[in-house]
């Protein structure tokens, strides 16, 4: 019996309703007391719920979009940059090669892109850039078999399961440290680096297991998917690889695929704080191209090493100046619908931190979790985060606005801060894998044309899993440290 088309609502009716709800919301606390807590990047001390005008609520799409320039452009080159690929049919071919390389072993690859993603995301908080994967993996899952939702998963539980294990990642563990260190507390590296160890290669087999069982279900029968219909008809549109081509794998083919993964290669290690972790061989290489040397990139250097690499594609299939321009913007506007949702969804965050509503539910939960025991601390401490992570699902912008509060009650109490940091990122870990108001998850479902209601419901089981063993494993380090 074929499965129903269902109806759901799109990911930019799920954002305008979030940030209405949001609207009347911060109406109803307007003008409820809180303690005094710092603003991040400015000396302003904020105490009292701001509730929005309708001028603010209009104004948020625009201001969600100045908020996430950096990475829109990004997202756009990105496109433009694929565009040129895919132009050059290297990328499909390559992965026709490998998935016929792979015969009968196509989990592993799973298995391996799973455990590279969470690398990423446990050392340098890999998020943003996990947008620029979506698309090449789902066509290689969809050729080997699985569905769109395997790749999804691969990609945001790999990634995320690093991140909420952060072990060395600057924009978790790093941001918490120096949030304690400006509250005159210096935890010990030396107990969060072997416990985000312990989250992160828990939190990894859990979500290899999620997916890898899934993904053997899908191969063995594709009625077993949790695609709808529509989604099922947009997956084989988007990432079936059309076998009425001519596939041959050529020499200029192989040659585009090498510049391509180098690409991708500089991308990663540019993100990863190479001076922070004593390593001077990379410094100054790069800055004669970018005007910063290699680990202090950010999106705008990244954006523009993936624009010069695309003309050098470009140039090596011999397009004419035409072509390359025509399928620059070409694969841009394929994806501006991801970059309209990652503003809308950034929109949305704005808002919520600009009420103040995150900062009076941290004081009132601050003040309740007073005179707990360690484990019924480590539980409303990590439900806390689960919330606050919906609020504002930046790690860094959240350690800023709770680790002095949250981290200063812990040590206030006796408890340990340093296991406050693991709450923090096991906490924002968690909720970060399915919160509407993260442009990455919604963003990166967009691509790979997945309903957010699909994901739920593939994710739901794996992430309350995740949080069980993450309280077992927060609350007995509580009790022993």
């Amino acid at each position: 019996m074929g499965k129903k088309e269902k109806k759901s609502l799109s990911a930019f009716s799920i954002l305008f309703i979030i940030m209405f709800i949001v609207f009347i919301v911060s109406k109803l606390l307007n003008g409820i007391e809180f303690d005094p807590v710092m603003t991040k990047g400015s000396d302003e001390m904020i105490s009292v719920v701001n509730g929005s005008s309708l001028a603010t609520l209009v104004m948020i799409p625009f201001n969600g979009f100045v908020d996430a320039i950096d990475i829109s452009i990004f997202v756009l080159v990105l496109g433009g940059f694929l565009g040129i690929v895919q132009a050059t049919g290297a990328l499909e071919a390559g992965i026709n090669a490998l998935v016929k390389k792979r015969k009968g072993r196509e989990i592993s690859l799973i298995v391996i892109l799973m455990i590279l993603f969470s690398i990423g995301g446990t050392t340098y908080g890999m998020a943003e850039e996990t947008v620029a994967f979506y698309g090449v993996v789902t066509m290689a899952m969809v050729a080997a078999g699985f569905d769109s939702l395997v790749a999804v998963g691969t990609i945001c539980l790999g990634a995320g399961a690093g991140v909420l294990g952060s072990t060395i990642n600057p924009f978790a563990v790093g941001a918490a440290v120096a949030a304690l260190k400006g509250q005159g507390l210096n935890p010990n590296q030396g107990i969060i680096l072997p416990l985000g160890a312990i989250l992160w290669l828990l939190t990894i087999v859990i979500c290899i297991i999620t997916v890898v069982k899934y993904a053997k279900k899908v191969q063995a029968d594709k009625g077993s998917t949790l695609l709808s219909l529509q989604e099922q008809e947009d997956m084989r549109k988007e990432f079936a690889i059309d076998s009425s081509k001519s596939l041959e794998f050529t020499a200029k083919h192989k040659r585009i695929l090498v510049l391509f993964a180098i690409t991708f290669i500089v991308m990663i290690g540019s993100l990863i704080p190479w001076k922070d972790l004593g390593v001077d061989v990379f410094n100054g290489w790069s800055s004669f191209l970018t005007g910063a040397d290699y680990g202090d990139w950010y999106f705008g250097e990244i954006s523009m090493w993936f624009f010069i690499m695309g003309i050098i594609i470009a140039i090596t299939d011999r397009m004419s100046e035409k072509e390359t321009i025509d399928n620059f913007i070409a694969g841009s506007a394929d994806i501006l619908s991801v970059v309209l949702i990652i503003v809308v969804s950034r929109g949305v965050s704005v808002l919520m931190q600009s009420t103040h509503i995150d900062a009076l539910i941290l004081d009132r939960a601050s003040k309740v979790l007073t005179g707990l025991n360690p484990i019924i601390f480590v539980i409303g401490s990590y439900l806390l985060y689960l919330f606050l992570s919906f609020l504002i699902p930046s790690t860094s912008g959240l350690a800023f606005v709770s680790i002095p509060v949250m981290g200063g009650l812990a040590h206030a109490l006796g408890f340990s801060p340093e296991v406050m940091i693991m709450i923090f990122c096991a906490g924002c870990g968690v909720i970060n894998l399915v919160t509407p108001t993260s442009g990455v998850v919604m963003g990166g479902l967009q691509i790979s044309k997945v309903d957010y209601t699909t994901w739920v419901k593939f994710v739901t089981k794996p992430m309350l899993i995740i949080a069980i063993s993450n309280i077992i494993v927060l609350s007995l380090a509580m009790i022993i440290l």
